[in-house]
């Protein structure tokens, strides 16, 4: 159908990539990405998904914008206090750009309805914050043979995989969630803010990647990097055939949520009180 004029001149600093150009523009206005979680990792996906000029983006999320997110959460404004994240992030999609039609879903991820939530999209971004819905994303992916980019950040480490179809997944590395009282959550060790962008920013940039095939995303590789050394190191996986969801004989063959493995950082008393 062509770009309008206007679009000529919005998305000018792609189309003079020779990798990307008008071909690839397009292919970003007619392809459709799913964010699950718009916090820390999915505010600046939803953002520079929409500057790029992605046609639709989804939005999942049953929460609500707290004091404590504005840190990192860069979607969410001051007045967005208490107001649903998914509306408080399309407003702002909206904005940047009108030629983005958003999808919200103001509910949480569940067993019950991620399948019919991942199969309208072309890829998806995981942009959550706690394993069990980690380990649900990446198994519906698997399942429906759906492309996603997995990222998990805490203190000023990142950590991020591609996912697609024959390639290694997030059980191929950590075959389940971890012990209780092994990992805390950020909300328990903190995270830095800038962190949240550093890795959300690399999955959009593999969200688009995939959309206009070109570049090498993430497959059968895991990128991560700690902040205060600033250093960055990627780690060879493959795909294991004993894999529970994407190996030869699959055990997990239906989805089911999980219960968060909570880390008790409770210092304890002295006993000498």
């Amino acid at each position: 159908m062509g770009l309008s004029e206007s679009q000529t001149e919005r998305y000018s600093r792609h189309i003079i990539l020779k990798d990307i150009g008008v071909e690839g523009q397009e292919k970003l206005l007619n392809g459709k990405v799913l964010i699950i979680g718009t916090g820390g990792l999915g505010s600046p996906a939803a953002l520079y998904l929409a500057a790029a000029g992605v046609g639709t983006i989804g939005l999942v999320d049953g929460d609500t914008v707290d004091l404590s997110n504005l840190q990192r959460q860069i979607i969410h404004f001051t007045p967005d206090l208490e107001r649903p994240k998914v509306e408080s992030a399309a407003e702002k999609i909206n904005q940047i750009n009108p030629d983005v039609t958003v999808n919200s879903h103001n509910k949480f991820a569940k067993a019950e309805n991620i399948l019919g939530l991942v199969m309208e999209y072309d890829f998806v971004i995981d942009g959550t914050d706690n394993f069990p819905a980690k380990f649900l994303i990446n198994d519906a992916c698997v399942m429906a043979e759906k492309p996603y980019s997995h990222g998990g950040i805490l203190k000023f480490d990142g950590q991020t995989l591609t996912y697609k179809p024959g390639s290694a997944c997030l059980r191929c590395v950590f075959e389940d969630l971890p012990p209780k009282n092994t990992v805390p959550t950020c909300s328990q060790a903190g995270v830095l803010g800038a962190v949240a962008g550093m890795l959300g920013t690399i999955q959009t940039a593999e969200a688009i990647k995939y959309i206009t095939g070109v570049g090498n995303l993430l497959e059968n590789r895991m990128l991560t990097f700690n902040a205060l050394a600033m250093e960055f190191m990627t780690i060879n996986i493959k795909r294991n055939s004993g894999c529970p969801v994407c190996g030869t004989t699959p055990v997990i063959t239906e989805l089911q949520d999980y219960e968060q493995p909570v880390c008790d950082l409770i210092q304890k008393k002295n006993p000498m009180e």
